[in-house]
């Protein structure tokens, strides 16, 4: 089937010549991956490079903007500023990148012990397109591209009440790589570096804490793994990460999301992972490769969600023999998993019981691996499939969390 499409269909960019030829074939690749990316949003905070992006230190703000007017009416609850920061990052092979983020300082005064405590409330962005973000909505306002989870559950607004801080990343960065790990935790741990640098007198001695659910636990899960490696100064800043609903495992997600109503949101997840890892853009058969670099590359979950009705293997779209049991899919599953890194900061995990899209599996498993570890950690399994757990594990994931944030020590139930 895959050689028929091809040999039906031409490719949707013109090819240099023999793909044999390795120069060749790189020219090609490349091309490709600059049609895939993201389209410009006509804002420069989002769309630009610095020219000079190696010359700042991870984390490094490059500038920063005023929405507390846009961003205000939004929060539902008053707030003193909301402030967006485009800082230094790296990509997923470590290279130079950049990243936004924003940041709501609440009305009231902090009168706690210390600076203002600050939650990183790691939305589930699950997008292609930079209008998708968060940040593009407190900057722009509501939009067609806004999504629900942007403010249900109301993670941000509890926060607020609290008087803590609240910062929100766009932790996809700039290539939109949905669904990359180490991508987002670079973000996520940029973003907090972003904050300490900005307002040292504020948040210089602040705790941080972190929530995602779905594809913020992407971030999330990331971000926790990486910070003895890539944030060691923020191992004592960061005193705890919750997240529920875990795709910690693409090798487990390859079984049950692939050739069901969920095959549209796996392979948007596939296709924006080679994003920056373009081995995958490689494997892509001429069908593939029409699908992204349409404007399908800019879509929400909400649009590229709906091919999986044809439910759909992920086969159809690849020039390679069983691409999910493929040497290349073993590669991306081991990188992803990050296997052996153990997190410095306490864990709290929820998970479905009952998920059958994100198996509860692949959150014991990381569980399982983080106590192995030596990690402090705790595991909830609460009843329900994505969306009920998701309420149902919620208010005990945010009481851990206030306790962290209020100078309680966690206790490990490893």
């Amino acid at each position: 089937m895959q050689r028929w499409i091809d040999v039906i269909l031409p490719p949707p960019l013109p090819t240099t010549g023999d793909p044999t030829d390795p120069d060749a074939a790189a020219t090609d690749l490349a091309a490709l991956r600059a049609a895939v990316l993201p389209s410009p949003v006509g804002d420069s905070l989002f769309d630009e490079w610095p020219a000079n992006l190696a010359d700042f230190a991870p984390g490094e703000v490059i500038t920063t903007r005023d929405v507390t007017a846009t961003a205000a009416p939004l929060t539902l609850i008053p707030i003193r500023q909301a402030t967006q920061l485009k800082f230094r990052t790296e990509d997923a092979l470590g290279a130079p990148s950049f990243a936004t983020a924003t940041l709501l300082v609440p009305a009231t005064d902090w009168t706690g012990p210390g600076d203002r405590p600050v939650l990183v409330n790691n939305l589930p962005i699950d997008a292609l397109g930079q209008a998708c973000t968060p940040g593009y909505t407190f900057s722009h306002g509501l939009n067609f591209h806004t999504s629900t989870t942007e403010f249900i559950p109301p993670t941000t607004q509890l926060a607020a009440l609290r008087g803590y801080a609240v910062l929100i990343p766009d932790h996809q960065g700039p290539r939109m790589a949905y669904a990359e790990p180490y991508v987002a935790g670079h973000a996520v741990l940029d973003s907090i570096r972003a904050v300490r640098g900005y307002d040292p007198t504020s948040f210089g001695s602040s705790r941080f804490a972190m929530h995602g659910y779905s594809g913020g636990a992407i971030a999330t899960n990331g971000a926790a793994k990486l910070l003895g490696s890539y944030a060691p100064e923020l191992a004592d800043v960061v005193v705890g990460a919750a997240y529920g609903g875990v795709p910690a495992d693409f090798e487990v997600l390859s079984r049950s999301m692939n050739a069901n109503l969920a095959s549209g949101i796996f392979m948007a997840a596939v296709f924006a992972i080679g994003r920056e890892r373009t081995e995958i853009l490689a494997a892509m058969n001429n069908l593939a490769q029409w699908v992204a670099t349409s404007p399908m590359k800019d879509q929400c979950a909400s649009v590229f969600a709906i091919p999986g009705i044809a439910q759909l293997p992920i086969d159809i779209g690849a020039n390679i023999v069983d691409p999910l049991h493929s040497d290349l899919a073993k590669s991306i599953y081991e990188i992803t998993r990050m296997s052996g890194m153990a997190a410095v900061t306490p864990l709290y995990i929820y998970n479905g019981e009952q998920e059958w899209w994100i198996p509860a599996a692949g959150a014991r498993n990381l569980y399982n691996e983080q106590c192995a570890l030596g990690a402090n950690a705790v595991y909830r399994s609460v009843f329900g499939e994505h969306i009920i757990a998701a309420a149902v594990g919620y208010p005990e994931a945010m009481l851990w969390l206030d306790e962290r944030l209020q100078g309680v020590p966690a206790r490990s139930e490893c």
